[in-house]
């Protein structure tokens, strides 16, 4: 019974940062042309926006954080791999596991609930670019840094399934075809 609720959650959970990280891939094309737009009319037109300025790493904060359960997922986020290439795979998932439930997951509800207040006052107060010409709503971007904790909580959490799965010889096609 376990078993199988692990291996629904992990299914979910990975359609779910595979559907967000393939959305959110969309934003990095957009992120080039924008750049591309400011670098135009910065250094050709001798003219640049604030807006345009600010789209660049608004765009880039909402890649960063809503793409990085993504980055999980498929095993593309930053690590140390001078020790843990060489680990067997059951010795890389107990490092896996370990490291989810001691670090990962603690750091993304600490994330998240940090973020609360930071939130909810750029919301309350209706917070824009402090600029002029900035664009308006940043607490819009603002509540990406808990939805993003959020998709790389749910994430962590399959992986430790998985991890789970492999330490205690569980993992088969079952679980391959929730990956």
């Amino acid at each position: 019974m376990i078993r199988k609720l692990g291996f629904q959650y992990v299914r979910v959970a990975e359609r779910l940062s595979e559907s967000v990280g393939q959305a959110v891939s969309w934003l990095t094309a957009l992120l080039v042309l924008v750049v591309c737009y400011d670098v135009f009319t910065r250094y050709l037109l001798q003219n640049s926006l604030v807006a345009v300025q600010e789209m660049q790493w608004h765009l880039f904060a909402l890649v960063f954080l809503l793409g990085a359960a993504y980055a999980l997922k498929h095993d593309r986020h930053v690590r140390v791999d001078v020790l843990y290439s060489t680990f067997s795979p059951r010795t890389k998932a107990i490092v896996n596991l370990a490291g989810s439930l001691l670090f990962l997951v603690p750091f993304c509800l600490v994330g998240i609930w940090g973020a609360q207040t930071f939130v909810k006052t750029s919301f309350l107060i209706g917070e824009t670019s402090p600029d002029p010409g900035g664009l308006p709503a940043r607490f819009i971007l603002k509540s990406a840094i808990p939805i993003g904790f959020g998709l790389v909580l749910i994430q962590g959490v399959a992986l430790a399934c998985k991890s789970l799965a492999v330490v205690m010889g569980w993992y088969d096609d079952e679980l391959e075809e929730a990956a």
